[in-house]
């Protein structure tokens, strides 16, 4: 499953993007407004980060369908190849993203709640769905399910679309849309960290060091290699 980062912190995207296997970034306006300032500034800076390659979503704010085509045809433009637009799924959305995939633009059908929408969204040419999993949860309805859901009807429907999955509480909820057959997920930092970090990992490093401190000293093996060398 491929893996996004999903924020519009520049610090923290210079981390992930360095350090993680992250296939691209995506924001919403909730993400946007949270870091403030000169937006379309950030995105060009986010852009600059992750390079020409990697993918970026941006979702409209507006709200009807003309509209919306025009804002999504200026942020790829102004962002470049690999710019996902974001869209709703609502019934102008599922217009909108008719219209723009048609034209060759990709759409990211967000705030998928049920395999209908996703459905839908899929019909109407998107090139993401992007189901929010424990927005689902705190609704009492199966996030994890609704992913499977909608993977087993592309798959039998032959469908181009992906399923990218969203709103995350737990690392466990990113390995069960894996497991459920997710294409991609897109993760906060500290759900990020948290699928990388283990105590029982920490331990075993510490005793690594430990254990060859005691039978070699400080010199690591690299300074033996290249004094042979």
């Amino acid at each position: 499953m491929r893996i996004l980062l999903d924020t519009a912190d520049l610090e923290k995207i210079e981390y992930f993007n360095l350090h993680y296997p992250i296939e691209g970034v995506t924001t919403n306006p909730t993400i946007l407004a949270k870091e403030g300032g000169d937006v379309v500034e950030l995105l060009h800076k986010i852009r600059a980060i992750i390079g020409e390659d990697k993918e970026l979503h941006v979702q409209v704010t507006e709200k009807t369908f003309e509209r919306i085509v025009r804002e999504a045809e200026a942020i790829v433009a102004a962002f470049g190849k690999n710019t996902f637009v974001k869209i709703p799924a609502t019934d102008v959305g599922l217009r909108a993203t008719k219209y723009l995939s048609d034209k060759g633009i990709g759409v990211t059908v967000t705030a998928v709640l049920t395999a209908a929408q996703g459905m839908l969204a899929s019909n109407s040419g998107a090139s993401y769905v992007a189901p929010y999993i424990s927005r689902s949860e705190n609704l009492c309805a199966d996030g994890v399910g609704t992913v499977a859901d909608i993977a087993e009807i592309f798959s039998k429907s032959n469908a181009k679309t992906q399923i990218l999955a969203a709103s995350f509480k737990t690392a466990k909820e990113v390995l069960d849309v894996a497991v459920a057959g997710c294409h991609a997920a897109t993760i906060g930092s500290t759900i990020m960290q948290m699928l990388i970090t283990h105590t029982t990992t920490d331990t075993s490093i510490a005793g690594f060091d430990r254990d060859w401190r005691e039978a070699f000293g400080e010199e690591s093996l690299l300074e033996r290699l290249e004094k042979k060398a």
